[in-house]
């Protein structure tokens, strides 16, 4: 078998994109896995090698069909006038992020690549007639499947948060709760866990919405009225899963490591404790879709650009959770 084609685009210029990802793909050993392919400028590569000191030959290619398998290869997706702004939110890195985005989604939509690995972006500034999304997700989600097919999960080696609502502001939270959407998230994170993680049998945790997940119904309603019946039908459904819990509790104690998968209700709920605890490694992970795409947990870090300070592991961990769960799925897709 050929080693996979790993797209990845480069994101909002005036960050970290650039420091990781070249910091990643210089240790040669990324070479025996897959065939990396950026989607981004050879000129702001440049420059931004030139900062950090690294010692990256990219080879140029015009489309992907022509990517050479032993080096890191790069497309050129950017206006050769392009300028980089270190730690700045511009028009021009906006745009560039999003051209960037869409080259390497078509040729995912077209299978000239196996997965798709996204750099941070900022997402105010890739709004545009193309791009009025919250995130990736978003994005993604309209281009590869229908609303409410995406999944975002939060991982690493150690634990596993998926999130009922993404990215909505929090006083639209409750309304958006209902007992559906929570028993086809908790039927999608099941799936997902036995497809692209390889679990048989997964345990999952259903956090509550309001503190102490309601204490029967003296601090809110919700848990008892849309979270419990979502539980209670997932069981009969011959799914694995317990909750509503107390997300504060939960994550206090070491009550999370004896769980496959954490279902939150909400963004900052589930995200909060996980990048407390798996920041340095985490990886955003996009289920439900046809399609594989991971990008690190972190954002543009503005105020650690061209400093040489980012830390690639999220990366690093982001590229290899692609490549693992490619293989995963077709080892699931052949049983």
């Amino acid at each position: 078998m050929d080693k996979l084609k790993i797209g990845i685009t480069h994101g909002d210029i005036n960050g970290i994109s650039y420091e990781v990802m070249l910091k990643t793909l210089e240790d040669n050993r990324i070479l025996e896995c897959c065939t990396p392919i950026i989607y981004g400028s050879p000129k702001v590569a440049a420059y931004h090698r030139k900062l950090i000191d690294v010692n990256l030959n990219l080879n140029l290619i015009g489309k992907a069909e022509d990517a050479v398998a032993t080096r890191v290869n790069i497309i050129n997706c950017a206006n050769d006038e392009i300028k980089v702004d270190l730690g700045k939110s511009t028009p021009a890195a906006g745009e560039a992020a999003f051209v960037a985005l869409e080259r390497a989604t078509q040729d995912l939509k077209e299978g000239k690549i196996d997965a798709l690995l996204t750099a941070p972006i900022n997402k105010n500034n890739i709004q545009s007639a193309q791009f009025n999304f919250p995130g990736h997700t978003e994005y993604l989600e309209q281009l590869f499947g229908n609303t409410g097919d995406a999944l975002m999960i939060l991982a690493n080696q150690s634990i596993r948060v998926a999130v009922v609502t993404g990215h909505i502001p929090v006083c639209k939270i409750s309304e958006q709760l209902t007992t559906e959407k929570i028993g086809k998230k908790i039927e999608q994170f099941n799936t997902s866990l036995q497809k692209d993680f390889g679990i048989t049998k997964p345990r999952i945790a259903v956090l509550g919405l309001n503190p102490h997940a309601g204490d029967g119904g003296v601090i809110g309603s919700e848990e008892q009225e849309i979270i419990l019946p979502a539980i209670e039908q997932a069981r009969q459904n011959g799914m694995i899963c317990f909750g509503p819990l107390p997300a504060d509790g939960f994550f206090g104690t070491d009550a999370y490591t004896h769980y496959d998968g954490i279902l939150a209700m909400y963004h900052d709920q589930g995200l909060i404790p996980f990048k407390v605890l798996a920041m340095e490694d985490g990886v955003n992970f996009t289920a439900g879709l046809p399609i594989v795409r991971t990008s690190p947990d972190h954002g543009t870090a503005y105020d650690k650009a061209g400093k040489n300070q980012a830390n690639p592991n999220s990366l690093r961990q982001a590229l290899y959770m692609a490549i693992d769960i490619v293989k995963q799925r077709n080892n699931h897709d052949n049983q």
